[in-house]
């Protein structure tokens, strides 16, 4: 399911504010309580709120949302709904939920699920249900049609029950939002040229300055906007997998990172314009400050200096090239650490200390050209080190089942992050998601 369909086709009792770091307007819930230290929650709804076949949402309603998404849905909404000690209706439009731990996020976390009609279930596997039955939601939107891997189109309900709800109020001002499905990014930049795509975002600053001069540009039908924001970039990049011993140990990890040439990477897909990540909060108030630790982040992490990778208090900084393509000081520095770790070349291949070759799988998705030349330059760096991966390219499908279940070496790997960090750096981080 494209993941934009979870906030045009589907509602939940409050709704996110784009404006604000995270602030929730009423939604299906005309009101929200809760005790001064947020141990409870409690939603009362809309009496006017209406599914799309005009039949009024309950509480019962939200009650089997909560509980089915909690239990059989995606496992972003699992470690939630464990922290509900219990679910209840106090009212004939009141529903509360009380929690089973402190957690000052959770009335705000509540409010965001969205609501699905239990009637049109009943009978029905929930979980092993496929893109034959399109849920019947609330939203501004309904689905009109779709062709599994072209197009989902939706148009707008005329009979939205939610129309003049303040939070509304000029929104949702398009009769129809199709999403094209392209497998290849060349080709859904060409069908944005030729018109069939409407807007594009775009990521790439070398291909932005270079590429975007094309007829409908030049006539003013397609309009260029670079946006400015300060809002945390989020991570992209490739990832080791610990769970593979070839990369428990620190010293390999930093000479994997040591030999990925980003400034040369930089100077050739993006023209040298593209800012590195170095924090997961990059870009944003809530980055990575330069330096030593210090204040409350030195406190916390003293008592595991013996466990800690150096720079983890001392400061640390990513390894930069000279932007050549050779990176002489990189691949010697990265041959250092692996003959640190125990590695030796022989006959120009890298071995680990109990003597096989240091190989692994590269994983990508179909159809990711940017991706593939980047990897296509770290391989070619790589071979510098002795080192010969297998670069493995699968379809979408394949590629979320082998990422799930951990079956890859390194993959490409991007996490979004808010201004508002919370509950969901536990579904990134935590222990028990190691595992999911």
């Amino acid at each position: 399911m494209p993941w934009q369909l979870r906030f045009l086709a589907y509602e939940s009792l409050l709704g996110r504010s784009y404006g604000e770091p995270f602030t929730l307007y009423g939604l299906l819930a005309e009101s929200v309580e809760t005790d001064e230290d947020r141990t409870w929650v409690e939603f009362t709804l809309r009496e006017e709120a209406r599914f799309s076949d005009g039949s009024p949402v309950t509480v019962d309603d939200v009650l089997w949302s909560y509980e089915t998404l909690g239990t059989v849905g995606h496992p972003r909404y699992h470690g939630t709904w464990d922290k509900i000690a219990s679910a209840e209706a106090t009212g004939p439009r009141t529903v509360r939920f009380t929690f089973s731990e402190p957690d000052r996020e959770l009335p705000l976390i509540m409010g965001m699920r969205p609501i699905l009609k239990k009637a049109q279930w009943e009978g029905r596997d929930f979980a092993e249900s496929g893109i034959d039955v399109i849920p019947i939601s609330t939203a501004p939107y309904v689905i009109d049609d779709y062709e599994p891997g072209r197009f989902v189109s939706l148009k707008r309900d005329p009979d939205y029950w939610g129309a003049d709800v303040p939070f509304r109020r000029g929104t949702n001002n398009l009769d129809e939002i199709r999403m094209e499905f392209f497998g290849d990014a060349a080709v859904m930049f060409e069908a944005f040229k030729a018109g069939i795509l409407t807007t594009m975002r775009e990521t790439n600053a070398a291909k932005w300055e270079e590429q975007y001069n094309f007829p409908a540009v030049q006539s003013g039908d397609i309009v260029k906007s670079e946006i400015p924001h300060e809002r945390p970039s989020g991570i992209a990049g490739l990832v080791m997998n610990t769970r593979n011993p070839i990369f428990q140990d620190w010293r390999v990890r930093e000479a994997m990172i040591t030999a990925f040439n980003f400034e040369f990477v930089n100077q050739l897909l993006n023209g040298g314009g593209a800012p590195r990540i170095t924090s997961y909060f990059s870009n944003s108030v809530l980055g990575m400050a330069d330096g030593p630790a210090d204040g409350r982040v030195r406190d916390l992490l003293e008592p595991f200096a013996g466990d800690l990778p150096p720079g983890a208090l001392e400061g640390y900084t990513l390894p930069a090239s000279d932007g050549s393509e050779r990176n002489r000081a990189g691949i010697r520095r990265a041959t250092a650490l692996f003959e640190e770790a125990g590695g030796t070349v022989q006959d120009g291949v890298l071995s680990n200390a109990d003597g096989t070759p240091f190989t692994f799988e590269i994983v990508l998705n179909q159809g990711s050209s940017e991706t593939q030349r980047i990897v296509d330059i770290y391989v070619s760096a790589l071979s510098r080190l002795g080192i010969t991966p297998t670069v493995s390219t699968v379809d979408s499908a394949q590629y979320k089942e082998r990422t799930t279940a951990f079956d890859f070496d390194m993959a490409y790997y991007t996490r979004g992050l808010s201004l508002s960090p919370g509950n969901e750096q536990f579904l990134f981080w935590g222990s028990v998601a190691a595992d999911t």
